[in-house]
């Protein structure tokens, strides 16, 4: 009897170790993204999840789509959700040096 007990408590705090490590982070960072997104306005630059760089043209909130024009007169229509972040040329370059210093030094 100890051992089912001692058993369903070992395999609580396997449970609760795995929610706070695991699925409680990524929650944490859906709700930050999705409240980034319905923050965003009309001419930002932004970088989708696939790279692309665009300008937002329109947002249908409702519908949950965004139109992003990635070249003069192309304009593409995408999940606003797969906005990633805005898009900073300096941030962006910073961060490819850094990559090429890392591997350098690998």
């Amino acid at each position: 009897m100890n051992e089912i007990i001692v058993l369903g408590v070992f395999l609580l705090l396997a449970l609760g170790a795995y929610w706070s490590m695991v699925i409680f982070p990524r929650q944490r960072d859906f709700q930050k993204q999705q409240k980034y997104v319905r923050t965003l306005s009309v001419g930002d630059e932004m970088i989708t999840y696939g790279g692309i760089i665009g300008k937002v043209v329109s947002i249908e909130a409702e519908a949950g789509t965004a139109h992003l024009e990635i070249a003069d007169g192309v304009v593409i229509k995408i999940v606003s959700a797969s906005l990633m972040r805005p898009y900073n040329p300096e941030e962006l370059a910073e961060n490819a040096q850094k990559a090429i210093q890392a591997s350098a030094e690998e």
